[in-house]
């Protein structure tokens, strides 16, 4: 027997309670929300007045164009009104021809999505132009347009390796007088910390080279330059390795005919001005190869520029090939920091004196290590109380090319140090 049974009058029975119920389920529930979304989507595509909807909008900040109740041409000129504001003030009158853009704007066509009619605006430029612009120092007759921008170019029997070279008559007949050393330090342009270390603390007679692939490298190129150092582009090639051992973009192969190499080389002559000359970055396979080598030296020579066979392969072409060809020439003679410690690095300087002594110059290759630049900046201080002359690499290139001793003379053989030969290239 139940509590309620219990708790009931005698001969009654308790009534059942009653469960409350909604007068619908929770599907139709559901149901219902939806038709109301619909119903709601549906009413304000059909009575909106938006005669945009749908198009496609953009923001932008624009230069407002001037009223269209400006006086004439004529009248307008007689006020001192630039021919700017009159092109523009026809442009928004007739719509046949478009504002006149200053340096660095760019004009738009604005299209309305339901009448079609045209409005044609004139936005501020982003900059590129102005980047596109020669440099500081660079001389713009000494420049060329190509498809992929401006590149070297003699003109007026001037060549860029003379109009770059920092040194002066006076520092040539003294490096005459004296055994030279030059140093190119390389890897430069990628990694802006890196490279402005290099500019500021090696002396500004250590020549720069500059990879094609840095962010903004004209920057840092300009910034070498006023410290006065002279800079050398790296071209990337074929090693022997390739694709496992990858350069880089637009590498020169020995697979691409002649004129897709030139096509190539004529991309990273255009990422910055300024360099006296080329030199391999990488390219075991490319510089042992004379069909794919000789037309590189020979754009080089054409274009006024100098080359620097990196002295890495033993079986380079480059001396043989630039022996036929109108351009100074060196080649390195070791590298520096072959093995990267400090005590290597300074035993590599001291051989280079030695070789500086035998045959009046030398030419040395590093990267852009923090300790090559450390220990290459302290030993060069005493450098000249030793007898010896730290020389930009066009002052080493003239006077090996003079016949008085130098990098291009010494055979390869004699000039390799220890393990540079077997370095992977």
């Amino acid at each position: 027997m139940t509590t309620d049974e219990l708790s009931a009058p005698l001969g009654q029975k308790r009534p059942a309670k009653r469960e409350f119920r909604l007068p619908f389920s929770g599907t139709q529930a559901i149901a219902a929300l939806l038709g109301l979304v619909l119903l709601a989507f549906f009413g304000f595509a059909i009575f909106n007045s938006n005669p945009q909807g749908g198009e496609p909008m953009v923001r932008m900040a624009i230069r407002p164009e001037p009223a269209a109740d400006k006086p004439p041409a004529a009248d307008a000129a007689k006020a001192g009104k630039t021919e700017t504001h009159d092109t523009a003030a026809k442009a928004e009158r007739h719509d046949k021809a478009p504002p006149a853009e200053l340096p660095g704007q760019k004009t738009v066509t604005i299209i309305d999505g339901s009448s079609g009619a045209r409005q044609q605006v004139v936005i501020p430029g982003d900059g590129s132009e102005a980047a596109a612009a020669p440099a500081a120092n660079i001389d713009p007759k000494l420049l060329e347009k190509s498809r992929y921008g401006m590149i070297p170019v003699i003109a007026d029997g001037v060549k860029p390796f003379n109009a770059y070279a920092s040194a002066s008559d006076a520092d040539r007949a003294k490096a005459a007088r004296l055994p030279s050393i030059a140093i190119v330090v390389g890897g430069l342009g990628v990694g802006a910390a890196k490279t402005t270390d290099a500019i500021m603390k090696l002396p500004a007679a250590v020549t720069l080279a500059f990879t094609p692939y840095g962010s903004d490298p004209a920057k840092l190129v300009e910034r070498a330059r006023a410290q006065r150092h002279e800079i050398l582009l790296q071209i990337p090639m074929e090693p022997f390795d390739y694709p496992d051992n990858d350069p880089g973009p637009q590498t020169l192969l020995t697979s691409l005919p002649p004129e897709q190499n030139i096509d190539r080389l004529h991309w990273h002559l255009s990422r910055f001005q300024g360099y006296i000359g080329l030199t391999n970055f990488m390219g075991g396979r490319f510089v042992t190869v004379d069909a794919s080598l000789q037309p590189i030296v020979r754009e080089a020579a054409k274009r006024g520029l100098g080359y620097l066979d990196d002295g890495a392969s033993p079986r380079s072409l480059a001396t043989t090939i630039a022996a036929g060809q109108p351009l100074p020439f060196a080649k390195a003679d070791l590298s520096i920091d072959a093995v990267p410690t400090a005590l290597e690095i300074d035993k590599a300087l001291y051989r280079l004196e030695s070789l500086a002594r035998d045959n009046g110059n030398a030419v040395g290759v590093a990267s852009a290590l923090p300790i090559s630049i450390e220990r290459i900046a302290a030993w060069s201080r005493s450098l000249e109380s030793r007898g010896l002359l730290l020389v930009p690499l066009t002052t080493a290139m003239l006077k090996s090319k003079s016949g008085q001793g130098g990098a291009a003379q010494v055979p390869a053989a004699a000039a390799e140090p220890a393990g540079h030969a077997a370095k992977s290239h």
